[in-house]
C-alpha cells in the first residue's frame, strides 16, 4: 500500500480506531495504547511504540501513516523568540513563533496555510489561503515549540495563542478539536484558561462559540472602533459591522461569562488619537474586557508607521481613567520577522 492509500490514523477518533483494530483482530485495548502514544506521548513512529508487539507495529505501518510536521527552519531574535518555518506533510510551510517572556513561554501558532482575509496591515493577508490546518497539525506546532522552550530555555510552554498564520473562525472545526486534544487528560492535558484564540472578527461564528460554550479565551483584533477606519485596514468589516460584532460579543459573553480581549495596533495619525481612544472606551462598555495595545510591526507590502510612543500612553492614560483594564504590548521578534502581523512565508 503506498503512503497516499494509507489512512491518516490521526483522523480518526478512539471509536474509530477501536473499530479498525476490530477488523484487523486485534483487541481494542490495543487501540487505546496507539491513542496514548499519538496524543499523550506525541511520538510519531510506530516503531517507537514499545508496548506493542513488532508485528502489530508492522501491521500499522502498512495501513496507517502519521502525517507529522517538522521544524523546517528555526531564527533565533535578538530578544530570544523564535521564529519557525514548519513543513507540513504535503510540502506546505506555515510559520509559528516561541515568545519567552520572564512571565510566561507562550507559542504562537498558525490555523491555515496562508489566510482568505485581507487586512492591510498584516503580512499573511497579501497571501493566499491554501488550505486550512488539520487538527494534529497545529497540534504538533504546540509539540514542538513545547520541546523547543524545554531545549533552548529549559521551560515548558506555559501559553497558547492561536494568532499566526490564518483566520481561525474560518476553520472553526479543526481549531476547536485541536484544543480538545490540547487540554484532553489523554492528550499534552494543559487549562484551557492558558489558550487565547484571535479573530478579525466574524460574527456568527462568535455567537456559535458561545453556543458550543467554549473555555478557551477569546481575543478580537479591533484597531478602530469605528467602522469607516475599520472598513478600510480590515475588509472583513464590511460585513462585520461594529455593531454586529458588539451583538455578537454580547451573546458570547452571556453564553460563556468569559470577558474579551481586544487588540488594538495604534497606527501613526490613522487610530492614535484621543478621539479614537474616545470611540474604543465606548466599545469596552459593552462586556468585561481589557486592551491590548500593540506596536505596529513594520511590513513590506504596506506604508504603516507606529504612533510616537506618547501618543501610545496618552491613549492608555485615557481608558485606564474610563475604567478599562489596558496594557501596552511591546513586539517580539521584530528582527526576524516573526513579531504581530509579520508572519509570511518567504516564496523569493
Amino acid at each position: 500500500m503506498t503512503t497516499a492509500q494509507k489512512i491518516d490514523i490521526r483522523q480518526l477518533n478512539l471509536a474509530q480506531l477501536q473499530a479498525h483494530f476490530s477488523e484487523m483482530n486485534e483487541p481494542t485495548y490495543r487501540a487505546k495504547q496507539v491513542y496514548q502514544w499519538l496524543w499523550e506521548k506525541s511520538v510519531r513512529k510506530f516503531e517507537d511504540m514499545s508496548n506493542l508487539s513488532k508485528d502489530l507495529r508492522k501491521k500499522l505501518d502498512e495501513k496507517f501513516v502519521i502525517k507529522a510536521v517538522e521544524i523546517h527552519t528555526a531564527q533565533f531574535s535578538n530578544d530570544h523568540t523564535i521564529k519557525n518555518a514548519f513543513r507540513l506533510a504535503d510540502g506546505n510551510i506555515v510559520e509559528g513563533v516561541l515568545i519567552p517572556t520572564d512571565e510566561r513561554m507562550t507559542a504562537c501558532v498558525s490555523s491555515q496555510v496562508g489566510c482568505s482575509l485581507t487586512c492591510k496591515f498584516c503580512a499573511t493577508g497579501y497571501m493566499d489561503r491554501k488550505r486550512n490546518l488539520n487538527a494534529d497539525e497545529i497540534y504538533d506546532q504546540v509539540v514542538l515549540i513545547d520541546k523547543q522552550a524545554k531545549a533552548n530555555y529549559n521551560i515548558p510552554l506555559t501559553n497558547i495563542v492561536y494568532m499566526g498564520m490564518g483566520e481561525p473562525l474560518l476553520n472553526y472545526t479543526n481549531v476547536l478539536k485541536s484544543i480538545e486534544r490540547i487540554t484532553a487528560p489523554d492528550g499534552l492535558n494543559m487549562s484551557y484558561k492558558r489558550i487565547t484564540v484571535s479573530t478579525a472578527g466574524i460574527s456568527k461564528m462568535i455567537k456559535k462559540l458561545g453556543d458550543d460554550g467554549v473555555k478557551f479565551n477569546l481575543a478580537l483584533s479591533l484597531h478602530a472602533a469605528n467602522d469607516i477606519k475599520r472598513n478600510e485596514i480590515m475588509p472583513i468589516s464590511e460585513h462585520n459591522s461594529l455593531a454586529a460584532l458588539a451583538d455578537a460579543l454580547k451573546y458570547y459573553y452571556q453564553k460563556t461569562k468569559n470577558p474579551v480581549t481586544y487588540e488594538y495596533i495604534v497606527f501613526n495619525h490613522f487610530n492614535d488619537e484621543i478621539e479614537d481612544a474616545k470611540e474604543l472606551a465606548k466599545f469596552c462598555k459593552h462586556l468585561p474586557c481589557k486592551v491590548n495595545l500593540i506596536e505596529y510591526n513594520p511590513i513590506q507590502f504596506a506604508d504603516f508607521t507606529n504612533a510616537e510612543a506618547d501618543k501610545i500612553e496618552a491613549f492608555a492614560s485615557y481608558l485606564r481613567k474610563e475604567g478599562i483594564n489596558t496594557n501596552i504590548r511591546r513586539s517580539r521578534g521584530k528582527d526576524i520577522d516573526a513579531a504581530c502581523g509579520q508572519l509570511a512565508v518567504k516564496t523569493d
